[in-house]
């Protein structure tokens, strides 16, 4: 899968005056809005969008106020209106009624903010329009299997993936073509001249959003599980004699944790390979360089302390405070700044 696009196309600049999503992201993203105010002006606003409508989407998919059958059909509809903007054609705003009756805030905003996102998504450049048309197409691909894989689970019926494979893809559809994605994007509108090796900055960019989910299903495993979901693949459950379910008796951790702890390790050298695309970034782009590797040492830290907790014991929370996230932007800031060492990337990432 981290083979997709060995090419990344040069696209040229668009000229769009987006209007400003700034208030709606920092109300709905509580980290990757940090990433995308760092961005450069030239990309901030399309990937703001981008994330603004991938968002939009996810919340329709992960609302429990409605039957799975509603929502995965104004999913499709949502997908279907994505498309149409990205090649430029109308759109019009799918129905939402009856699916905001128990949603927060942020989430009712979202879908109001829809038709506005669609607007500001045809007003793009073509090459942008359709970079951000593929990259929503592969992220709402994978809510519409997220929906039906778990749609109708609960706490009493948990249904989980059933193989390494199935998670991989997850990983892929979530956050790794957002690697992709971004990478494209910088690249284009950036460094489009600059001597990067192309094929490898793809391939490390997907394993880094790819880690980035991992280290979220990792966090999030107690509440999922209540949420009848379970990311952890069946087969491998069963290779220790566990189930999906058992996983919400805090004493199975014991048993759990060989498991737990190879899926940590996955984890821990995909971050190693978001170390090695930010030190393949030329240097001039302090501000991109600054915006992955905010993500990465909060993944980093969130790491340390699940290896130390008991996971399944859903009164554990991890969670990196606002505080601590502060001192990791200055930390990023440092990181940025000094020497690369791109060929000592991967012996170094045993000290992450």
């Amino acid at each position: 899968m981290n083979q997709r696009g060995k090419r990344i196309l040069v696209t040229g600049y668009s000229t769009s005056k987006l209007p400003d999503f700034n208030p709606l992201l920092k109300q709905v993203s509580r980290s990757f809005y940090l990433s995308i105010r760092v961005l450069p002006r030239q990309i901030r606003p399309q990937i703001g969008l981008t994330y603004i409508l991938a968002r939009a989407t996810d919340t329709v998919a992960d609302t429990t106020s409605a039957p799975a059958e509603l929502r995965k059909e104004i999913l499709l509809e949502m997908r279907a209106e994505i498309a149409a903007a990205a090649a430029g054609q109308a759109t019009h705003s799918p129905d939402f009624l009856g699916l905001s009756e128990d949603m927060s805030a942020g989430d009712r905003s979202l879908l109001e903010s829809f038709p506005g996102a669609l607007d500001a998504l045809r007003s793009c450049s073509a090459s942008d329009r359709r970079c951000m048309g593929d990259v929503l197409l592969v992220i709402t691909e994978g809510q519409e299997i997220d929906l039906s894989r778990f749609g109708g689970a609960d706490s009493r019926q948990i249904a989980a993936l059933d193989t390494d494979e199935q998670l991989d893809d997850y990983t892929y559809r979530v956050a790794g073509c957002v690697g992709e994605f971004w990478t494209k994007m910088c690249r284009a509108h950036l460094f489009p001249k600059a001597k990067v090796p192309d094929a490898v900055l793809l391939e490390k960019g997907v394993r880094f959003g790819k880690g980035l989910q991992l280290v979220n299903i990792l966090r999030d495993l107690p509440r999922d599980l209540r949420q009848g979901r379970c990311y952890i693949p069946r087969a491998s459950l069963a290779g220790l004699g566990l189930s999906p379910e058992s996983l919400l008796d805090p004493v199975c951790m014991k048993k759990f944790r060989p498991l737990y702890d190879r899926h940590i390790r996955q984890a821990d050298r995909y971050i190693a390979d978001g170390r090695a695309y930010v030190d393949l970034l030329p240097r001039s782009q302090l501000r991109v360089r600054m915006a992955c590797t905010l993500p990465m040492l909060i993944g980093v830290e969130t790491l340390a302390r699940l290896r130390t907790c008991n996971v399944l014991d859903h009164s554990c929370t991890i969670k990196v405070s606002r505080p601590e996230v502060r001192l990791l932007i200055l930390a990023s800031l440092v990181h940025c700044l000094r020497p690369r060492h791109t060929k000592a990337v991967h012996a170094d990432s045993q000290s992450l």
